[in-house]
Formats: structure tokens, C-alpha cells, sequence
């Protein structure tokens, strides 16, 4: 056959069946997998890895005993960390736990441990901030017993341990009134008194206890000093 330009055109030979009848049809493309889910060869959850060495072991169902062990050492370690820090009350460490969702039962397994080995102990505790009250920090047992109620310390332990307190609450409010007194002189009197005063309250000194107190640091301050004379 001759094309436009009068040279031959090639053309593809038709093709004919070697044994006779219709020329085989092209075999289908196999279809594509869209997810490895469905390729009959993929290996169960159940194994940790599948055929191409791919880690599945995060497919399987969380062991409920396994996921309650890891919650129970991860609430233990948090405890024991804060523990390092500061002492706490039982209700303190409850809270510690409660925040990791631990169980009521495994919760209660963790402190009855705790208290065992003395790492937990209310009665120890309440002794601590009493002495720490009174001794460092100038305060009287009103306000030693707001701390002791904030921190979680139960009642009868707490007043256990304010009878212990020696009852001076006069002596310390007076010895604090004494270290303030100095920084109010050229104040007039009424505004020293309320100052003073104000102060001895907020750390706990009842009213006629801190009143007094506060009199007679300002009366020592303003009392002149007497010189020896030597005749």
C-alpha cells in the first residue's frame, strides 16, 4: 500500500490465530490492594510482625492486667518522687494517686505499703509542722492547727500534737512583737499598735494575746536606756 507521498506505508500484519477461531483477549490487570488488610497474605494481629518485618505488636487489644500494672508503677514512682521532697499527709499522697486514675483498691495496697516502710505517717508529719510553727516561723496555735487542717492531717492527730505545744504563746508572740517593734519607731502610737497587732494576728496569736504583747514590745522600745555612771 502506497501513502500520500507515493512510498509504501508500513503496516502491522493482521494476526491471525495459529489453530483457528478468534484471537485471545489481553488478560486482566490485577486489581490493586488499596490496604495491606486486604492482601490474603498479610499475617494476623496476632503476630508482632508481618511479611515485610514491619513491627504490629501495636495492633493488638491492651491486656487489661498489663495496662493496670503500668498504671499502678507509674502512680508508685510519682509518689516517690514527691515524697523526696517534703514529707505528706495521707490524704496528700491519695491525691498523688488519684491523679494517675488508680483504682480505690490498689490505691489503698500502695498507701498500707507506704506506711509500713514510715515513708507515710500523719502522727510524724503533724509533729514536724507543730515544732516548724512554733519554733521557726513565730506562730501560734491557731495557726499552727489552720496548717495542719490544710495539710490533711486528721483531727485527733493534729490535737495530739498541739498538746505537746508548751502553752507560751505569749512568750513567742511577745519575742516576735520585740524583732518587729524597732522598724516602727517614729510611727505614732495607734498606727504602731495596729500594725503589730495585725501582724501577731495573721500568725495566729489570739486578740488579748497579741494586744499585750504588742503594749509592752512598744513600751520596752520607747522606755529609755539607762546608762551606769561611775562616780
Amino acid at each position: 500500500m502506497t501513502n500520500e507521498n507515493g512510498g509504501e506505508r508500513e503496516t502491522l500484519a493482521p494476526v491471525i490465530p495459529l489453530f483457528g477461531g478468534p484471537a485471545p483477549a489481553a488478560p486482566p490487570e490485577p486489581a490493586w490492594n488499596a490496604t495491606w488488610a486486604d492482601d490474603p497474605e498479610a499475617v494476623d494481629d496476632d503476630d508482632e510482625y508481618d511479611r515485610f518485618g514491619n513491627d504490629t505488636s501495636h495492633l493488638r487489644a491492651p491486656d487489661p492486667a498489663e495496662a493496670a500494672a503500668d498504671a499502678r508503677d507509674s502512680a508508685e514512682k510519682s509518689l516517690l518522687k514527691k515524697l523526696r521532697a517534703r514529707s505528706l499527709s495521707v490524704r496528700e499522697a491519695r491525691g498523688v494517686l488519684r491523679d494517675h486514675g488508680l483504682g480505690d483498691e490498689a490505691m489503698e495496697e500502695l498507701i498500707s505499703a507506704f506506711e509500713r516502710l514510715g515513708y507515710l505517717d500523719d502522727a510524724k508529719l503533724a509533729e514536724q509542722l507543730v515544732h516548724s510553727g512554733s519554733d521557726r516561723k513565730g506562730q501560734g496555735r491557731k495557726a499552727i492547727a489552720q496548717t495542719l487542717a490544710k495539710r490533711g492531717v486528721p483531727r485527733d492527730v493534729a490535737d495530739a500534737a498541739l498538746d505537746e505545744l508548751p502553752d507560751d504563746d505569749f512568750e513567742r508572740a511577745l519575742e516576735f512583737a520585740r524583732t518587729k517593734a524597732s522598724s516602727m519607731r517614729g510611727l505614732e502610737r495607734d498606727v504602731a499598735v495596729r500594725r503589730l497587732a495585725g501582724q501577731l494576728a495573721r500568725r495566729g496569736y489570739g486578740g488579748p494575746v497579741a494586744m499585750n504583747a504588742t503594749r509592752q514590745a512598744l513600751d520596752e522600745l520607747s522606755r529609755p536606756v539607762g546608762r551606769v555612771r561611775f562616780e
